[in-house]
């Protein structure tokens, strides 16, 4: 039986020079030039290597390696003063759909733009459960492999333009709840021959996924930065918005997240759905204060409710957003309003992964 082909962008480039070395010992001087094709171009290009390479010795690399790009289904865009929010639809080669989604952060004073921010997905689907979320209606249908989280950036860059200086995994599927994957991922977008992205341009979101941030600090990763969904501060009212809390109470995330201290300077991000009439009073900015004031440095961005297919409840007005961020910053609270981008195209927080979209899949 044949050897099953290997897809370049779920491996560092150590890692492919040693499976080229032992699936063509002859030819595997060309590795590294390959390996940044890959990564950059989204492909072998082998007229632009240095030496002539010969067609017989072309095929044994394409009957060995792939470069696995997703195919774009559907492109969805909604402008703004920054510039456009972009969701692409993307197919793996199963057939599922995920989304992914380009955001403007902010631009040259003459428009142009000058720093995106590409948030990733690491599952078909969530488990999670989260009731404010669209992904969490699809209930986890499958998680993505390391090759599938690095292709959405490199599909991204070769077939939609994208060029995002930050990452964020905010996309469909709770990040830590595919840790193997998530890690290897990691590990080919920061390598400096392929995409090379620093630590600090990175971003892990997570639910309050206890083991998944433990793994994370082992990693000893200095820069690479983390950020909570906290929603509320409150267990009753978190374990009816997030199930997680169930099994990871806000004590033990508070414990968690104490012994998170990659650098000394580290800021944790802390994300809070505003949902008008369930998390929005007084005492629950007291609560929020409450819950970071341990954590050393804190940033609280507050995200108004952006109702996907099923609304738990309206957005919040301009003015309740600013009570409630009036509320934290008196509570002493470095705040940030995340000014919604993307809600006309179902691409804005908690409503990717649109359960029509991605359930017209073969097989499901």
């Amino acid at each position: 039986m044949p050897s099953p082909i290997v897809d370049v962008l779920g491996l560092t480039h150590d890692e492919f020079l040693a499976a080229a070395r032992a699936a063509l010992p002859e030819g595997h001087g060309i590795a590294s030039q390959l390996y940044r094709q890959a990564l950059q171009c989204g492909g072998f290009d082998f007229s632009r290597l240095g030496t002539p390479v010969p067609a017989t010795r072309q095929a044994q690399w394409q009957d060995s390696f792939r470069v696995g790009l997703l195919t774009p289904q559907r492109i969805l865009e909604e402008r703004g003063t920054l510039g456009a929010t972009i969701k692409a639809v993307l197919a793996t080669a199963d057939g599922y759909r995920v989304e992914t989604v380009l955001i403007p952060m902010r631009a040259h004073a003459d428009g142009r733009l000058a720093a995106s921010t590409q948030c990733l997905s690491t599952q078909v689907g969530c488990r999670m459960g989260c009731t404010f979320c669209e992904t969490a209606r699809l209930g986890l249908i499958r998680n993505l492999s390391a090759a599938e989280i690095v292709s959405q950036v490199v599909t991204a860059r070769v077939r939609l333009g994208w060029r995002a200086k930050n990452l964020v995994f905010m996309g469909m599927g709770e990040p830590l709840d595919n840790w193997d994957a998530l890690h290897q991922a990691l590990r080919v977008l920061s390598d400096p021959h392929g995409l090379s992205y620093g630590q600090d341009r990175i971003t892990i979101c997570t639910s309050g996924h206890l083991a998944g941030i433990e793994r994370l600090a082992k990693l000893g990763w200095k820069r690479l930065n983390l950020s909570i969904s906290l929603t509320s501060a409150d267990d009753e009212t978190r374990s009816r918005l997030m199930p997680i809390n169930r099994s990871a109470p806000l004590a033990r995330l508070q414990q968690a997240l104490l012994a998170y201290r990659p650098r000394r300077c580290f800021a944790l991000g802390v994300n809070y759905c505003l949902l008008p009439g369930i998390n929005d009073r007084r005492e629950d900015a007291a609560r929020v204060a409450a819950f970071c004031r341990p954590l050393g440095r804190c940033l609280v961005n507050v995200i108004p409710y952006n109702p996907g297919s099923q609304p738990l409840t309206r957005p919040p007005t301009d003015e309740e957003v600013d009570c409630f961020i009036g509320w934290l910053r008196e509570e002493g609270l470095a705040v940030r309003r995340r000014i919604t981008k993307g809600r006309s195209i179902m691409a804005a927080c908690g409503q990717l992964g649109n359960s029509q979209r991605s359930r017209e899949t073969a097989g499901v």
